[in-house]
């Protein structure tokens, strides 16, 4: 068998061949459209895609129309579909899958954690994703290799933006535990920290090594092999530092943060997202308020771990820490409106199966929150967390051409999300 062929397997199993390549200039018919979270549908109505990027949204009848036609662009007819802005993931971990084998951490190679990403990715697509936050990948420059990967058409996925390795303390959250020490040492990530001069060089190095922003664990974990307690790791001047960096480095953070007061501390000093927020209470919130800090909940992610309880699927000491949080997440959404913390979507695909991060819309709107509030998280709001709310979120002119189809108006029913049609990622249809 030549090198070709065994390649070729390799590409056809990932899905790289999958991506159709983008006409100049695309004539899109749609049943509807919903343009933004904030607008409702509109009826028939076509979408000129050129170059990537959304030209308009017309009438049949209007001129622009007729030209293209007549000139013979490529047309999709999606008249029978709702269509909508691509959906925007703030947690996800492409690199990995769910597992309680924390063992893996020791026989995993880099180069098979880069086959499983580029699989996710156009896993993640397919659901209606086409754009990611990954926050933490397994070893160095996966994530930074698929967000140029998926950029330039090589592997179909979506728009990934990443925070590369996480920063967490010596032996936390985030660290390697569970080993002896020697295996501990071998599988240290090489960015623990002790100290805010330490923690202010891990920030630079991530820099370094492409990370589009930081990623902390603020506090500890629940999947980690440690049991004690999910309050604050670092120290505040640590944490100040790190932010300080990362400012002065133009990056934002972004805070694992359980317990309350790790909660608190983080958003005192200056992260931008809280990462699943379980203890979140009213103190945590005025911090989180007055520096304008989102809380992405996870939702999705507690409802996976969940499912593998008294399945021996985690540790004892992992599962001692989820049947604990389980029931404070539950809570989590009406604690949050109720102190009117900025929610944005976020789902921590990898610890469930990726793939399934839309139902997250439905754990949302059981909290409280309204369909169209549900959408506005994944679209125009998380558009703003990543600074690109001039080029996601929306179906508008000049806008990257980041579209989805459904059956039905997720405005009335927001779990028809979870069952996506058709999907354009940069003007390119992933198949």
């Amino acid at each position: 068998m030549t090198l070709f062929r065994k390649l070729g397997g390799v590409v056809a199993a990932i899905g790289v061949i999958a991506t159709s390549p983008a006409a100049a200039d695309t004539l899109i018919y749609a049943g509807s459209v919903i343009t933004d979270a904030d607008s409702n549908p509109t009826g028939p109505r076509v979408i000129i895609v050129a170059d990537g990027k959304v030209e308009g949204v017309y009438a049949s009848t209007a001129a622009e129309v007729s030209a293209r036609e007549a000139d013979g662009a490529a047309r999709i007819d999606l008249s029978d579909k709702t269509v909508l802005p691509g959906l925007i993931d703030l947690h996800t971990h492409l690199s990995g899958d769910p597992s309680g084998e924390f063992w893996r951490e020791a026989t995993t190679p880099p180069e098979y954690s880069t086959l499983i990403a580029a699989k996710n990715a156009r896993i993640t697509a397919l659901a209606g994703f086409t754009t990611i936050r990954d926050l933490g990948s397994r070893t160095d420059q996966v994530t930074q290799s698929l967000r140029q990967a998926t950029a330039e058409g090589i592997v179909p996925g979506p728009r990934v933006v990443t925070a590369a390795r996480t920063i967490s303390i010596v032996g936390g959250h985030g660290d390697v535990s569970g080993f002896t020490k020697d295996v501990n040492d071998v599988l240290t990530s090489g960015f623990t920290c002790t100290g805010p001069v330490q923690c202010s060089e891990k920030v630079r190095q991530a820099s370094q090594y492409g990370a589009d922003l930081i990623k902390i664990t603020a506090t500890g974990g629940v999947l980690s092999q440690q049991g004690r307690g999910l309050e604050a790791h670092f120290t505040n001047p640590e944490m100040v530092a790190i932010v300080e960096t990362a400012e002065s480095l133009g990056l934002n953070v972004a805070a694992h943060a359980h317990g309350a007061r790790g909660v608190e501390d983080a958003a005192r000093a200056g992260v931008q997202t809280i990462e699943h927020g379980t203890y979140i209470d009213e103190d945590a919130a005025k911090a989180m308020n007055a520096n304008g800090t989102y809380l992405v909940p996870t939702l999705m992610a507690f409802e996976g771990v969940k499912n593998g309880l008294g399945k021996g699927v985690y540790t004892p000491v992992v599962e001692e820490k989820i049947r604990v949080v389980a029931a404070y997440a539950d809570t989590l959404i009406p604690r949050a409106l109720e102190y009117g913390v900025p929610i944005a979507f976020g789902t921590d695909a990898g610890v469930y199966p990726h793939g399934e991060n839309a139902g997250e819309f439905a754990l949302l709107v059981k909290g409280g929150l309204s369909n169209r509030q549900a959408l506005a998280s994944a679209t125009t709001v998380a558009a703003d967390v990543l600074g690109l709310s001039d080029e996601i979120g929306q179906i508008k002119a000049g806008f990257s051409a980041d579209i989805i189809a459904v059956d039905g108006n997720p405005l009335e029913d927001v779990t028809v999300l979870e069952d996506v049609d058709f999907v354009m990622v940069r003007g390119k249809v992933i198949q």
